[in-house]
């Protein structure tokens, strides 16, 4: 690539500049883009205009920010994601998904939800959803001046938060193995992703202190049900991470505590009552439904100011009617019964598949979470094959690492609470062959 044909003094000139050369086929996927101070140099221009036009290009996902090899030409490969796979005749065993028949009917809370019209400069939060959340979270976060914020799903809340407090080439600290979304959010507005390793404990004690020390701006971690391992926090692990934190009060933390209506374990906080930037993320999408997707994002004040430029009245605030829809669902009593029970459904189904894959010489814990993390004494990737001949698609580990050059992954994720007790015997007696070769 002859690196001084891009061209452009502002960031959008230059942002255009790069697309044009990806459009003619001068630049192809994996190419590497000139280093942001490099590009600044050669255009005569300031490093923030390089950095805005590499962002702009991230966000057009024209280019991939792959940390310290650079940024690079996206391709038009495959990403993972949750969900179904696409055209596959196989069961899909690794789709992360809810059981739909567990998912309450939000037919009796439309009516609650529609009444007058909401216009443009009215409030961006519903006063009484506003109140409900504040008390969802203030007794897990007490010594904290909280406020809320609500957004369209965790996944929005990440990037809204990530967007206000960090710049392009800035480092966050991420859980290794990740959560994909996690992983996408961070590489599409082109931060830096340090991996820090994940026991059963959680986060690893270690391992955020290395981050802090590689000078990371933001740390994401879930407090439970983390995916894909189904870890959670232990009291004693927690508390350890806000001593490493105390000296580092204004790295952002954000929390991801996705699984918070369904989960069978209690919460751990790293946010301590003298961190400055914080954010807890709870959304409600594994209990009412992938398409109900709103969070409400508890903050200290400044990092709330920030979020409330980004969600301006009538453009990209979160719907009322999504708001009230959800409130309705919130104060009503059966469907917060239906909920727990779910909870209860998802966790017995796991650990009695778990115990069933033990005892054939699988040794498994179940976690928490709608899934199960299944070590193997082979590479993953082996045993996904030979499912695959006996009609199973199964997800690897390898998918959620973040480690550059990891070993390949000898853990599986399973989405098994669906299956019926059909389809559960088989599954483990294919299993069981397939990485014993029983």
């Amino acid at each position: 690539m002859d690196q001084l044909s891009i061209a452009g003094t502002t960031a959008s000139e230059i942002a255009a500049s790069v697309r044009a050369l990806h459009e003619r086929g001068a630049l192809r996927p994996g190419d590497a883009l000139p280093p942001v101070r490099e590009l600044a140099v050669m255009l005569g221009v300031n490093r923030n205009t390089a950095v805005a036009a590499y962002r702009m290009l991230a966000q057009a996902g024209v280019v991939t920010a792959r940390g310290r090899a650079g940024t690079v030409v996206a391709g038009r490969e495959a990403v993972a994601q949750e969900g179904y796979a696409a055209d596959s005749v196989l069961r899909d065993i690794g789709t992360g998904n809810p059981d739909p028949g567990r998912i309450p009917d939000l037919s009796p809370a439309l009516a609650r939800a529609i009444g007058r019209p909401v216009l443009y400069g009215e409030p961006v939060i519903d006063p009484e959803l506003e109140e409900r959340a504040l008390a969802w979270v203030r007794a897990d976060l007490p010594g904290t001046d909280v406020r809320i914020t609500v957004t369209n799903g965790a996944v929005d809340a990440v990037e809204r938060l990530l967007a206000q407090a960090l710049h392009r080439d800035d480092a966050v600290a991420l859980e290794d193995p990740c959560f994909l979304a996690s992983i996408h959010t961070v590489r599409l507005g082109g931060y830096r992703a340090v991996p820090v390793p994940v026991d059963a404990e959680g986060m690893t004690v270690d391992g955020l202190r290395a981050a802090l020390d590689a000078g990371v701006r933001a740390v994401i971690c879930t407090p439970r049900a983390q995916n894909p391992t189904g870890a959670s926090l232990s009291p004693a692990r927690a508390a350890a991470l806000r001593a490493v934190l105390a000296d580092h009060p204004y790295v952002l933390v954000i929390e991801d505590d996705h699984f918070s209506m369904l989960s069978q374990r209690g919460y751990e906080t790293l946010i301590g009552p003298s961190h400055r930037r914080y954010a807890l993320v709870r959304s409600v999408s594994k209990s009412l439904g992938p398409d109900v997707c709103l969070a409400v994002a508890a903050t200290d004040p400044e990092t709330a100011e920030r979020l409330a430029f980004r969600l301006s009245p009538g453009t990209t605030w979160v719907s009322h009617i999504l708001q009230r829809l959800v409130l309705a669902q919130l104060t009503d009593d059966d469907v917060l019964g239906r909920v727990a029970d779910a909870g209860r459904y998802y966790a017995d189904r796991n650990a009695a598949f778990a115990a069933r894959l033990t005892e054939r010489g699988l040794p498994t814990e179940p976690g928490d979470g709608l899934n199960l993390w299944v070590p193997l004494p082979v590479e993953a990737r082996v045993v996904v094959e030979r499912l695959m001949r006996r009609g199973w698609l199964a997800r690897t580990g390898d998918e959620f690492q973040l480690a550059e050059h990891p070993a390949p992954s000898q853990h599986l994720r399973l989405t098994v609470h669906d299956l019926d007790d059909d389809e559960t015997g088989r599954l483990l007696d294919d299993l069981t062959e397939a990485a014993l070769g029983k």
